[in-house]
């Protein structure tokens, strides 16, 4: 499956990029306008970078926490660091323990989450971006002669991006798992 998507600035623009692709021929099962008055990106399929950010961050949370848990409590053991002197041993151990699963979580909120939503979210996050800046997309889908005849009329439209996807394990980095 490829993926055609060109950005247009505003609704007189796809919608004569729209009738120019219907006109080529190409079938509008296959072509979709996404943005204002059409469908939104949510309804597309597109990725939304803050859920993947938050499923992210949450996978690495049940990883982190108690590994960080792991680390504090026997590096505690192992140094003998009294954190509050009139704890026993074990007080100190637990709490280094604690102050490490704490430490993990912070880390699995800041890096799964922050790191996901810059990388994990491909192509879609500025797509995203330009749709709420008011721009429409025209996404086209199909085979390879499909998508390079709707190149070619797009063309035309000067968009101020288009951009093609090949989708060889039908699972594209633009689109929902």
């Amino acid at each position: 499956m490829n993926y055609l998507v060109a950005v247009l600035p505003d609704r007189i623009q796809v919608e004569a990029a729209y009738s120019a692709l219907e006109k080529a021929g190409l079938p509008t099962s296959q072509v979709n306008i996404l943005g204002d008055g059409y469908l939104s990106a949510d309804e597309f399929g597109m990725i939304d970078p803050d859920k993947q950010a938050r499923k992210q961050s949450t996978r690495l949370f049940w990883w982190l926490v108690p590994f960080g848990f792991f680390v504090g409590y026997v590096f505690n053991y192992l140094t003998e660091v009294e954190i509050f002197p009139q704890f026993p041993r074990f007080g100190n151990e637990f709490l280094a323990g604690i102050l490490g699963g704490i430490a993990g979580g912070l880390g699995a909120s800041l890096i799964g989450g922050g790191t996901s939503i810059t990388v994990g979210s491909g192509d879609a996050l500025p797509y995203r971006n330009r749709l709420n800046a008011g721009k429409y997309l025209i996404v086209v889908t199909g085979n390879q002669d499909l998508t390079r005849e709707a190149t070619r009329v797009l063309r035309e439209f000067e968009p101020e991006n288009i951009q093609g996807y090949t989708d060889y394990s039908q699972k594209s980095k633009l689109l929902r798992n």
